[in-house]
């Protein structure tokens, strides 16, 4: 899909409001495309739109949950009043969860599927059939490198991410009968708001546990700018997976070639982590 120019064209966006959502929608809009942007946050989503409609852009904003699919219908009722079919469909809502399965209550678990994997679910099913209809455009689903190569610390977002990324080929296989790109964006260690933002259950749910993540993604310093060019990149050349930042190119030819030394590597590091703080 060539977005070198966008002019006339609609991107839709959610989870807009802060990180890697907020830096993809403006990307487009700067590439010439009108928005539809939705996020939780209403305060920071206006602030967003208002960058946007300084590019020349035009911008629909809505407060959504996209765990509830009443509320993705009325956006998509609100988004098709306006233009028929979106060309950029990105599902980049996401929340954090850390903390293994035997800590994780079903509570926590119908949160982090809710906005994570039912989010994702929602706004294709309401957004894709009217770009099914036109014959073309193209599909982003967030995922992560988390949903490439699992781990003991981060169990129920894992499942969530690998879930996108299995929807995502399975949608690539569907709805390439149609004119429509699919691609999984899996970034590795960005530093966006979701590591202040995530919730934490079990041993890893210390204060000086949260302050030492944030202060390593902080120095790793890879920024949700970064991501959303790549995403750019990816929809062009309409990339089934793209991961995002060194190490998480290197999880992905890891788990892809070497799957033994993957799981072997990641279960140590796992037990040293355990030894680390005393479990």
């Amino acid at each position: 899909m060539d977005i070198s120019n966008m002019t006339g064209k609609a991107a839709l966006v959610t989870g807009a409001a802060s990180g890697i959502g907020r830096e993809t929608a403006l990307a487009l809009a700067r590439r010439g495309a009108d928005l539809a942007i939705c996020d939780i946050n209403q305060k920071a989503l206006t602030e967003v739109a208002k960058e946007i409609e300084a590019t020349g852009r035009k911008v629909i904003q809505r407060r959504v949950d996209v765990a509830k699919a009443e509320d993705m219908a009325a956006f998509a009722e609100a988004v098709h009043a306006e233009v028929a079919a979106v060309d950029v469909l990105v599902n980049n809502a996401g929340v954090g969860l850390g903390g293994g399965f035997l800590h994780t209550g079903l509570e926590d678990w119908n949160w982090v599927v809710g906005i994570n994997l039912w989010g994702v679910v929602y706004g294709c099913h309401y957004f894709l059939p009217p770009m099914v209809e036109r014959g073309s455009g193209h599909v982003v689903n967030i995922a992560s490198a988390a949903g490439l190569v699992a781990t003991e610390a981060l169990c129920a977002y894992s499942t969530t991410k690998f879930a996108v990324v299995g929807l995502s080929e399975s949608l690539r296989d569907e709805l390439a009968n149609y004119g429509i790109g699919v691609t999984a964006v899996c970034p590795g260690i960005i530093n966006t708001p979701i590591t202040q933002s995530s919730r934490m259950v079990g041993p890893m749910a210390t204060d000086d546990n949260r302050a030492e993540i944030v202060s390593a993604y902080q120095r790793r310093n890879y920024g949700p700018e970064r991501v959303a060019a790549n995403i750019l990149k990816a929809i062009e050349k309409n990339r089934a997976v793209a991961p995002v930042s060194p190490e998480a190119w290197w999880m992905y030819y890891m788990k892809r070639f070497f799957p033994g030394s993957m799981g072997r590597l990641v279960h140590t590091l796992s037990a040293r982590e355990r030894r680390r703080r005393g479990l």
